[in-house]
């Protein structure tokens, strides 16, 4: 493809064969767009690509004038070196370019994409796990991975964002659709919506799960937060629209997007309220390792077992469920069999315990990524009528501090303990961050919590969280918060091996031996 091709103009333009934001990813025949960053412009890093060869670099205008001042506009005009490409949105244009580069390939199969603060991967599973029952290979896009089916794809990058930027999102969606994909399902995050990663997709099906208080170190307040997740539901980004009548925010988009898209197929989906809605809960019951769940369709009941416990996971299964019914889909008894089978690593995934002689029944313990108040308290008060619950959580350095504190009240008010720990501290004193939970736990007046301490670093604060459910009762439950899936904790030392689950049986291993124990 020719740059020409791109941006029009004469076809003796150079060849463009990719389109690269790193400036050492940077090779002859591709575009470089040189972007601005939270530290720095990259245009001041275009040594590296104008020496490798780029055929083009596109850039805003402060990019040109920092070109300019560098290299002087005659010799950046003279044909000699790449071309210079001067828009307002690059970010944009970067997007639609990688799209059109890798042959759009999000056309070639199904798309549905999911945004919101809490569910955005458990819902993307268990849409997956769907399609999956109705016959279509899947392919899944987020924080846990990149997937189709139950087969790992190979990732155009090694970036753990939720959502990758254009050019590694296009290139991974074109490997899904080489492969055979029929459908997708994606997380789309704020920050993808508000850096344009997903611009070049018009989403057959969009759903929004909720909206609370996150990434306010990125976003300048929770309406700039929302106005970016608001952006999916444009019919620049989706076709037809999913949205929870439940969520307060989700109500100020069913009423948007009816104003703004009167057109738009618009799906409604309630547990509150099920007769306001197009698709609702009749009544959901939990079950051991579940819930069993009355769903009603337009008036028509569909009966399902879903393998994940707490009534946000009920929620996340109706939005689920409302995509399915969005694509067109009419066999819903098919679709809602693979709720059963879904496995979201690091969402309420339990970690099985032997019973020792010592310890001849073990606590329940589940890990998950809850790392905001909303989910914090969701997944203690899903658990509240099973027993004592004992909450292990942190907070991330280096993000929002504001939601500190609010994180240790949700604990206070979900759990019956609280152990506060380090999540990723990251360059911050991991103490500082746990006194900021501490204040906001203990500042709580009437809440669930009778008792808030400081579990210190985090395996030790997991063996605390084990002792004390055992101390407790036989049916206390463990919840283990804020990382999930991941398999390194970010310090100031560096990354170190760390996973969840990993460490809880490990630490259940010491203690349940022979002449251990609480105390020992």
């Amino acid at each position: 493809m020719r740059v020409s091709t791109l941006v029009g103009g004469s076809d003796s333009d150079p060849v463009v064969d990719a389109i690269v934001l790193d400036s050492r990813q940077a090779a002859p025949g591709g575009v470089w767009a040189a972007l601005s960053g939270t530290r720095t412009h990259g245009a001041r890093h275009a040594d590296g690509p104008i020496a490798a060869g780029v055929a083009a670099i596109l850039t805003d205008p402060e990019g040109e004038q920092i070109l300019a001042e560098s290299y002087g506009s005659d010799a950046l005009a003279s044909g000699v070196g790449p071309v210079v490409l001067v828009c307002d949105q690059p970010r944009a244009v970067t997007a639609r370019w990688a799209a059109r580069l890798h042959g759009r390939p999000g056309e070639r199969m199904t798309t549905f994409a999911v945004t919101g603060t809490n569910g955005k991967s458990t819902t993307t599973f268990l849409l997956q796990m769907a399609l999956r029952a109705l016959g279509q290979r899947t392919g899944l896009i987020g924080t846990v991975g990149f997937h189709l089916d139950d087969e790992p794809i190979p990732a155009a990058t090694t970036s753990t964002v939720t959502t990758p930027e254009a050019p590694d999102l296009q290139a991974t969606l074109g490997r899904l659709a080489d492969a055979g994909a029929d459908a997708l399902a994606m997380e789309v995050s704020s920050h993808a919506l508000a850096l344009h990663r997903a611009d070049g997709i018009v989403f057959d099906v969009a759903g929004f799960t909720n909206l609370g208080v996150d990434h306010l170190d990125f976003h300048a307040d929770l309406e700039d937060y929302f106005a970016a997740k608001a952006r999916l539901f444009t019919a620049e980004l989706s076709r037809r629209v999913v949205l929870p009548l439940d969520d307060p925010y989700g109500h100020r988009l069913v009423e948007q997007v009816r104003a703004e898209r009167p057109d738009a197929l618009l799906v409604t989906v309630s547990l509150d309220d099920p007769d306001a809605a197009d698709v609702g809960v009749r009544s959901w019951t939990p079950t051991e390792t579940g819930s069993r769940v009355e769903f009603v369709v337009h008036g028509r009941a569909v009966l399902a077992e879903i393998s994940l416990p707490g009534v946000h996971n009920v929620r996340n299964a109706l939005l689920a469920l409302g995509m399915v019914v969005a694509s067109g889909v009419d066999d819903l008894d098919t679709a809602v069999e693979g709720f059963a089978l879904v496995r979201v690593p690091g969402r309420m995934e339990p970690v099985v315990l032997e019973a020792s002689a010592s310890h001849p029944i073990p606590p329940r313990v589940f890990v998950d990524f809850a790392h905001t108040p909303q989910a914090v308290r969701a997944a203690g008060e899903s658990f509240a009528d099973a027993g004592p619950v004992v909450i292990v959580v942190g907070s991330g350095g280096d993000r929002d501090p504001g939601k500190r504190a609010p994180i240790g009240e949700a604990a206070a008010l979900g759990a019956d303990v609280v152990v506060v720990t380090d999540d990723n501290p990251r360059s911050e004193d991991p103490a500082a961050i746990r006194a900021e939970i501490l204040a906001g736990a203990r500042a709580v007046e009437g809440g669930r919590a009778h008792e808030v301490v400081d579990g210190g670093d985090r395996a030790a604060a997991i063996r605390l969280g084990l002792e004390t459910a055992c101390a407790t009762s036989p049916v206390a439950t463990v919840l283990v918060l804020g990382r999930g899936h991941e398999t390194q904790q970010l310090t100031a030392d560096g990354p170190v091996d760390f996973h969840d689950p990993t460490v809880v049986a490990q630490q259940w291993q010491d203690l349940a031996a022979p002449g251990r124990g609480a105390g020992s």
